[in-house]
């Protein structure tokens, strides 16, 4: 993540997350699943990590609710937006 953030610098940034990066536990839906992937928890804390970039927006891809058994997958998605949300207005407060 370190390596990322100094690529960007002060340059604006538009934050994409796709949540096939999520283990299979989190996003049964995903359309290439992988065990041992990232965890929700892991989601969340490399969202706040990038909340100190020059953000000027974001989005979330990847929710597929009509293929998720467990129906968690857009509670999953609307939480991480949120997060996304946040340290977007975070960045933005700060101009």
């Amino acid at each position: 993540m370190e390596e990322a953030k100094s690529i960007v610098g002060n340059d604006p940034a538009y934050l994409s997350f796709d949540l096939d990066c999520l283990d299979p536990v989190y996003s049964p839906e995903t359309g290439t699943p992988l065990l041992g992937e990232f965890s929700y928890l892991e989601a969340q804390l490399m969202i706040r990590e990038v909340g100190d970039l020059n953000l000027y927006g974001g989005d979330l891809v990847e929710v597929a609710p009509p293929f998720d058994p467990t129906e968690n997958m857009p509670l999953t998605g609307a939480t991480l937006m949120f997060g996304i949300l946040c340290v977007v207005a975070q960045s933005l407060s700060r101009r």
